[in-house]
């Protein structure tokens, strides 16, 4: 089948029809008219013969630190959004959160070749920099701010403020209150969050001392045994603030454990167990991410709402003006954040 059997089926022009398969302007009533014959023919376009019409391949590379996380896999659901919409392809690419193996990748689809690379970023090393310098093909970063290239980044620093604040007014004047981080390399989730937080608390009269604090992986696991470190030797702690909820699953699972002598058997019997300790506990635990299945099994927790999947669909717009419009302007879009589960 043919873009000209498509057009006669649809009852429209030939140029509507390239137009609505190359992401142009086609109007909503010949849009729809188009999509419902190609979903009834199952028509493919010939990758080939796109390429030669309009020198694109209509893929993008994205590099993602790991699959596995709730707040990735909206950032890529945004970016799959865009691209499905205006005809490109996605090739994914997960890195295990080892910096090297992004650089691999970026120079694997620099080479492949692909139209354009968003990447979904933790660190900025110097070999980063140097690639986002000398790419030649245009790259978007997520997640991170660099002036290297166009970026799309979230208000760390203002979404761990406020969690600093709510967890200054929580601890009261002698509760004493603990932060599990991240790795300071990671400038957005290790450094501007717990930067942050360190001000709200200020702005309260409150401070983070350093003993109360500790660095985790972000795994659940690893925020369990930083949790549990702290646990056992601190025993005054009011507010324990997690860099993730991914890591404030596992302090609750260190809480939990810590308190499992005093859970009544009938409590433990139930299976009720998390919900007795998060309302029995003297511990408040807060995150960042409003991840959905910590909020199913706990009931919600204080935390961060970031626009993920935003982030994903305005880096995936960027990414394409500059491909397809030759966009020549820097780019630099800083996204909000809402609190949520604030509790009373």
């Amino acid at each position: 089948m043919t873009i000209k059997e498509i057009a006669r089926l649809a009852g429209v022009s030939s140029a509507a029809v390239s137009r609505y398969l190359n992401g142009g302007y086609v109007s909503e009533e010949k849009k729809e008219q188009i999509k419902k014959v190609i979903e009834e023919t199952g028509y493919q376009p010939s990758a080939q013969a796109r390429i030669l019409r309009t020198k694109r391949a209509c893929l993008v590379g994205v590099v993602v630190p790991k699959i596995n996380s709730e707040s990735i896999s909206r950032v890529t659901a945004g970016i799959e959004q865009v691209l499905s919409r205006r005809g490109y392809q996605m090739l994914l690419a997960s890195t295990d959160n080892q910096p090297a193996k992004e650089i691999t990748y970026l120079k694997l689809f620099e080479n492949y070749p692909v139209d354009g690379i968003v990447l979904i970023a933790t660190v900025i090393t110097g070999e980063h920099k140097k690639f986002l310098k000398e790419s030649k093909v245009p790259v978007v970063v997520v997640g991170q701010y660099t002036k290297y290239a166009n970026c799309i980044y979230h208000d760390d620093y203002g979404a761990g403020k406020a969690m600093g604040k709510i967890a200054a007014a929580a601890a009261g004047e002698k509760g004493r209150i603990a932060y599990i981080g991240v790795t300071r390399e990671d400038k957005a989730v290790g450094t501007a969050r717990e930067e942050g937080f360190r001000a709200g608390l200020k702005s309260l009269g409150a401070e983070l001392e350093e003993e109360y604090t500790r660095k985790s992986q972000f795994t659940m696991e690893s925020g369990y045994e930083a949790a549990l470190d702290l646990l056992e030797k601190k025993k005054d702690i009011a507010v324990l603030s997690c860099a993730t909820d991914t890591i404030a699953a596992g302090a609750i699972e260190a809480i939990l454990a810590c308190s499992k002598k005093k859970i009544p058997q009938e409590v433990q019997d139930s299976g009720s167990r998390m919900e007795y300790v998060l309302k029995g506990s003297s511990i408040k635990v807060t995150g960042f991410g409003d991840n959905q299945f910590l909020k199913a099994v706990t009931g919600g927790i204080p935390t961060v709402h970031f626009g993920y999947k935003t982030s994903g669909i305005r880096g995936a717009e960027l990414l394409l003006d500059v491909i397809e419009r030759g966009e020549k302007i820097p780019i630099e879009m800083k996204l909000g954040f809402q609190i949520v589960n604030e509790q009373e």
